[in-house]
């Protein structure tokens, strides 16, 4: 039985949007190794420089502004640059803090612990939602709220900094980036985000915050 137009139609533009998904995809995940790989030259650069917190906190800054850049520019051909501008202060930013676990005598092995951690959590989620095709849409809302409540919690760690508060805060964010992972990957792959730079700097930022909380996790829990 021939196939109508209409029918014909149908099933050329979901092949042509499943290839479509397939390229941001494949394009997110090369960018997103090529970022993290600048990143860790970055930390490293900055580490051999002996900069200070001074100075990793005006990289931050300065990644956080180039943040709103590459957003703006992820439609056009500058937003290439702009990622890795934007990549290479933040993994900068990482430098002292790496040298001051470093300076421990566990150091090295809390920062492998913590590198390995994150490699784990953020392959075994991405590897279920591609397995699964499972949609973590209506995951949204309860991030967003996870996401303010966090940032109510740092500001009131300005305010009642204990040990405890820190632990529990790290662990927040930890659970709350590996949402955010399930998320971001499943907009990909459901076409809910069709920019590949702007599904890099989302998965980045999750793989960032998870190592730095991961380690966090692991140097408290050492010090005890």
């Amino acid at each position: 039985m021939a196939q109508s137009p209409s029918s014909y139609i149908r099933e050329q533009s979901a092949q042509g949007g499943l290839l479509s998904t397939h390229k941001v995809l494949r394009n997110t995940y090369a960018l997103l190794g090529m970022t993290l790989v600048f990143s860790a030259l970055a930390a490293a650069a900055t580490m051999a420089m002996g900069l200070g917190r001074g100075a990793a906190l005006a990289m931050m800054i300065g990644g956080f502004i180039m943040l709103f850049v590459v957003q703006k520019m992820a439609d056009s051909a500058k937003g290439l640059p702009a990622i890795f501008v934007f990549a290479g202060l933040m993994g900068g930013s990482l430098g002292p803090m790496l040298s001051a676990y470093l300076a421990l005598a566990n150091g090295p092995m809390l920062i492998m612990q913590a590198l390995a951690g994150t490699a784990v959590v953020f392959f075994s989620l991405s590897a279920y939602v591609l397995t699964t095709k499972k949609d973590f849409s209506f995951m949204g809302g309860f991030l967003m709220v996870g996401m303010v409540v966090a940032m109510i919690a740092m500001i009131a760690m300005f305010f009642f900094n204990t040990p405890f508060i820190q632990m529990a805060w790290s662990a927040g964010i930890v659970l709350l980036m590996s949402g955010f992972i399930l998320f971001d990957t499943s907009r990909i792959i459901h076409g809910g985000e069709t920019n590949y730079i702007r599904a890099t700097v989302a998965l980045y930022l999750n793989i960032y915050n998870l190592f730095v909380n991961l380690l966090a996790l692991l140097g408290m829990g050492s010090d005890d």
